[in-house]
């Protein structure tokens, strides 16, 4: 049984599906319910088993609602892909709105931690589990005029060290991703807008191109699996050697 925020467009939505063809029992979270309904039929259609629960994960009494939820549907939860997440304004930091700073921290930071408290009770319960939450490589460096996102997106891996220490011994393995230049709905929206930065962006990505969706899916789901039995506290880059 898997739980993914976020799933209704991009990544969450490209997740969701890879767990169903494993054959995972799949929870998809969101707030948009119209994009999420689409995530639903994508995977009702292949055969899979799932369902929505709308969920604003920066409100704690929804994000523990969404893991009991989730156990009284299926009667445990074995996986959480924590992907929930939004970028903010573009600007310098002292330009940045207070309103949007908040916004930005409560429902990337806050978000995660809230989820993650509710799934790792859970999980203790069944005796253990895996977790990965989606960072980025602004978790890994400075993003200049995204200083609330890349802040956020640091702040996730501090946490997801911390938690994968504490339950380590309790067999919660908890992992973050790290995606670069990713061809998601965002990707096309900003290139759309400017259409060369295309060519600039993958001029930066040693293999010339962009990652797609499905390729950060796979890797969410090898986290998740027993493939990778021994890795905890790991943040797992995927941007086509772009960091390197």
């Amino acid at each position: 049984v898997v739980l993914v925020t976020g799933g209704s467009s991009g990544i969450g939505r490209a997740a969701a599906i890879a767990f169903s063809h494993e054959g995972a029992d799949v929870v998809v979270a969101d707030m948009n319910e119209e994009g999420a309904a689409e995530t639903v039929d994508i995977i009702s259609r292949s055969g899979g088993r799932v369902c929505f629960i709308k969920t604003d994960v920066s409100r704690a009494d929804e994000a523990e609602d969404l893991v009991k939820a989730t156990v009284r549907r299926y009667g445990r939860l074995n996986c959480a892909l924590n992907n929930a997440g939004i970028e903010g304004p573009a600007c310098l930091t002292d330009q940045y709105p207070e309103d949007e700073w908040d916004a930005v921290i409560r429902i990337n930071q806050k978000g995660i931690m809230l989820c993650m408290k509710f799934e790792i009770r859970q999980m203790m319960t069944q005796g253990g589990g895996a977790i990965v939450n989606t960072s980025s490589v602004a978790g890994l460096r400075g993003l200049p005029y995204q200083s609330a996102y890349s802040g956020s997106k640091h702040a996730i891996i501090g946490l997801s060290k911390t938690a994968a220490v504490e339950y380590a011994k309790k067999g919660i393995r908890v992992n973050v991703l790290c995606p670069g230049f990713i061809d998601t709905g965002l990707t096309k929206h900003v290139i759309g807008k400017k259409p060369h930065l295309e060519e600039k962006y993958k001029s930066l990505v040693p293999m010339g191109r962009f990652g797609s969706e499905k390729e950060v899916a796979e890797a969410a789901v090898w986290l998740c699996s027993d493939a990778s039995s021994f890795i905890t506290g790991h943040s797992l880059v995927i941007d086509g050697g772009a960091s390197a």
